[in-house]
Protein backbone atom coordinates (compact mmCIF):
# COMPACT_ATOMS: atom_id res chain seq x y z
CA UNK A 1 0.00 0.00 0.00
CA UNK A 2 1.47 3.34 -1.02
CA UNK A 3 1.26 6.61 0.91
CA UNK A 4 -1.41 7.89 -1.49
CA UNK A 5 -3.70 4.96 -0.63
CA UNK A 6 -3.30 5.40 3.12
CA UNK A 7 -6.44 6.55 4.95
CA UNK A 8 -6.05 7.30 8.62
CA UNK A 9 -8.15 5.48 11.19
CA UNK A 10 -9.72 8.80 12.17
CA UNK A 11 -10.86 9.46 8.59
CA UNK A 12 -12.26 5.95 8.22
CA UNK A 13 -14.12 6.31 11.50
CA UNK A 14 -15.49 9.73 10.48
CA UNK A 15 -16.68 8.27 7.17
CA UNK A 16 -18.43 5.42 9.00
CA UNK A 17 -20.11 7.85 11.39
CA UNK A 18 -21.28 9.93 8.41
CA UNK A 19 -22.84 6.80 6.89
CA UNK A 20 -24.50 5.98 10.21
CA UNK A 21 -25.90 9.54 10.36
CA UNK A 22 -27.26 9.13 6.84
CA UNK A 23 -28.83 5.87 7.97
CA UNK A 24 -30.51 7.72 10.83
CA UNK A 25 -31.93 10.18 8.30
CA UNK A 26 -33.32 7.20 6.39
CA UNK A 27 -35.05 6.03 9.57
CA UNK A 28 -36.74 9.41 9.92
CA UNK A 29 -38.14 9.31 6.36
CA UNK A 30 -41.69 8.21 5.64
CA UNK A 31 -42.29 4.80 4.11
CA UNK A 32 -43.38 6.46 0.84
CA UNK A 33 -40.12 8.36 0.57
CA UNK A 34 -38.11 5.25 1.43
CA UNK A 35 -39.84 3.43 -1.42
CA UNK A 36 -38.75 6.18 -3.83
CA UNK A 37 -35.10 5.62 -2.92
CA UNK A 38 -33.46 2.72 -4.71
CA UNK A 39 -32.19 0.97 -1.58
CA UNK A 40 -30.97 -2.63 -1.49
CA UNK A 41 -33.51 -4.98 0.05
CA UNK A 42 -31.48 -5.73 3.19
CA UNK A 43 -30.90 -2.03 3.92
CA UNK A 44 -34.56 -1.16 3.31
CA UNK A 45 -35.65 -3.96 5.65
CA UNK A 46 -33.18 -2.83 8.34
CA UNK A 47 -34.55 0.75 8.14
CA UNK A 48 -38.14 -0.47 8.34
CA UNK A 49 -37.23 -2.64 11.34
CA UNK A 50 -35.57 0.34 13.04
CA UNK A 51 -38.82 2.29 12.77
CA UNK A 52 -40.53 -0.37 14.90
CA UNK A 53 -37.88 -0.58 17.63
CA UNK A 54 -38.63 1.35 20.80
CA UNK A 55 -35.90 0.21 23.20
CA UNK A 56 -32.93 2.60 23.30
CA UNK A 57 -30.18 -0.05 23.29
CA UNK A 58 -31.81 -2.08 20.53
CA UNK A 59 -32.31 1.03 18.42
CA UNK A 60 -28.68 2.02 18.89
CA UNK A 61 -27.54 -1.44 17.68
CA UNK A 62 -29.91 -1.22 14.72
CA UNK A 63 -28.51 2.21 13.76
CA UNK A 64 -25.00 0.78 13.88
CA UNK A 65 -26.14 -2.14 11.72
CA UNK A 66 -27.67 0.26 9.21
CA UNK A 67 -24.38 2.18 9.19
CA UNK A 68 -22.57 -1.07 8.45
CA UNK A 69 -24.97 -1.85 5.58
CA UNK A 70 -24.49 1.69 4.24
CA UNK A 71 -20.80 0.87 3.61
CA UNK A 72 -21.83 -1.40 0.74
CA UNK A 73 -24.07 1.23 -0.88
CA UNK A 74 -23.19 4.29 -2.95
CA UNK A 75 -24.38 6.94 -0.49
CA UNK A 76 -24.10 9.99 -2.77
CA UNK A 77 -27.35 9.43 -4.74
CA UNK A 78 -29.18 8.89 -1.45
CA UNK A 79 -27.70 12.08 0.03
CA UNK A 80 -28.55 14.03 -3.13
CA UNK A 81 -32.16 12.84 -3.12
CA UNK A 82 -32.67 13.64 0.56
CA UNK A 83 -31.09 17.07 0.04
CA UNK A 84 -33.42 17.77 -2.91
CA UNK A 85 -36.39 16.84 -0.70
CA UNK A 86 -35.14 19.26 1.93
CA UNK A 87 -34.82 21.98 -0.70
CA UNK A 88 -38.37 21.36 -1.92
CA UNK A 89 -39.65 21.54 1.62
CA UNK A 90 -37.75 24.78 2.23
CA UNK A 91 -39.04 26.36 -0.94
CA UNK A 92 -42.58 25.34 0.01
CA UNK A 93 -42.26 27.10 3.35
CA UNK A 94 -40.85 30.17 1.60
CA UNK A 95 -43.85 30.21 -0.75
CA UNK A 96 -46.19 30.01 2.25
CA UNK A 97 -44.50 32.95 3.95
CA UNK A 98 -44.58 34.94 0.72
CA UNK A 99 -48.31 34.26 0.32
CA UNK A 100 -48.91 35.42 3.91
CA UNK A 101 -46.97 38.66 3.32
CA UNK A 102 -48.86 39.35 0.08
CA UNK A 103 -52.18 38.67 1.82
CA UNK A 104 -51.42 41.32 4.43
CA UNK A 105 -50.23 43.78 1.78
CA UNK A 106 -53.37 43.27 -0.31
CA UNK A 107 -55.75 43.57 2.64
CA UNK A 108 -54.03 46.44 4.45
CA UNK A 109 -52.41 48.44 1.66
CA UNK A 110 -54.42 47.47 -1.44
CA UNK A 111 -51.21 46.75 -3.44
CA UNK A 112 -52.84 44.92 -6.35
CA UNK A 113 -50.76 46.76 -8.97
CA UNK A 114 -47.52 45.53 -7.43
CA UNK A 115 -48.91 42.00 -7.20
CA UNK A 116 -50.07 42.10 -10.84
CA UNK A 117 -46.60 43.27 -11.92
CA UNK A 118 -44.98 40.35 -10.15
CA UNK A 119 -47.64 37.73 -10.99
CA UNK A 120 -49.22 38.65 -14.34
CA UNK A 121 -51.28 35.45 -14.55
CA UNK A 122 -53.12 36.17 -11.29
CA UNK A 123 -56.91 36.41 -11.25
CA UNK A 124 -57.02 39.98 -9.94
CA UNK A 125 -60.82 40.46 -9.83
CA UNK A 126 -61.18 37.33 -7.71
CA UNK A 127 -58.32 38.41 -5.42
CA UNK A 128 -59.81 41.91 -5.05
CA UNK A 129 -63.16 40.41 -4.03
CA UNK A 130 -61.51 38.11 -1.49
CA UNK A 131 -59.50 41.02 -0.04
CA UNK A 132 -62.69 43.14 0.26
CA UNK A 133 -64.45 40.25 1.99
CA UNK A 134 -61.47 39.71 4.33
CA UNK A 135 -61.48 43.41 5.28
CA UNK A 136 -65.21 43.19 5.93
CA UNK A 137 -64.76 40.06 8.07
CA UNK A 138 -62.04 41.74 10.07
CA UNK A 139 -64.12 44.88 10.72
CA UNK A 140 -67.19 42.85 11.75
CA UNK A 141 -65.08 40.39 13.78
CA UNK A 142 -66.44 37.44 11.84
CA UNK A 143 -64.62 34.11 11.32
CA UNK A 144 -61.77 34.52 8.78
CA UNK A 145 -63.22 32.50 5.88
CA UNK A 146 -62.34 34.94 3.08
CA UNK A 147 -59.00 35.63 4.79
CA UNK A 148 -58.14 31.93 4.39
CA UNK A 149 -59.53 31.76 0.85
CA UNK A 150 -57.37 34.74 -0.12
CA UNK A 151 -54.30 32.96 1.27
CA UNK A 152 -55.13 29.79 -0.70
CA UNK A 153 -55.61 31.72 -3.93
CA UNK A 154 -52.37 33.67 -3.42
CA UNK A 155 -50.44 30.50 -2.56
CA UNK A 156 -51.73 28.73 -5.68
CA UNK A 157 -50.78 31.71 -7.86
CA UNK A 158 -47.31 32.06 -6.34
CA UNK A 159 -46.58 28.32 -6.34
CA UNK A 160 -47.90 27.94 -9.89
CA UNK A 161 -45.72 30.72 -11.26
CA UNK A 162 -42.68 29.45 -9.34
CA UNK A 163 -43.12 25.97 -10.87
CA UNK A 164 -43.53 27.49 -14.33
CA UNK A 165 -40.32 29.49 -13.87
CA UNK A 166 -38.44 26.39 -12.66
CA UNK A 167 -39.70 24.36 -15.62
CA UNK A 168 -38.69 27.11 -18.05
CA UNK A 169 -35.22 27.47 -16.53
CA UNK A 170 -34.72 23.68 -16.63
CA UNK A 171 -35.81 23.54 -20.26
CA UNK A 172 -33.32 26.24 -21.27
CA UNK A 173 -30.36 24.70 -19.38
Amino acid sequence: MSEDDFISKTRRKTAMLDLQTLGEELISLSTDRLAKLDLPENLLQAVIDAKRITKHGALKRQRQYIGRLMRDVDAEPIRATIESWRHQSGSGVAAQHLAERWRERLIDDDEFTAFADEYPLADLPHLRQLARNARDERSREKPPRAFRELYRALHETIAGQTKDEENNSTATD
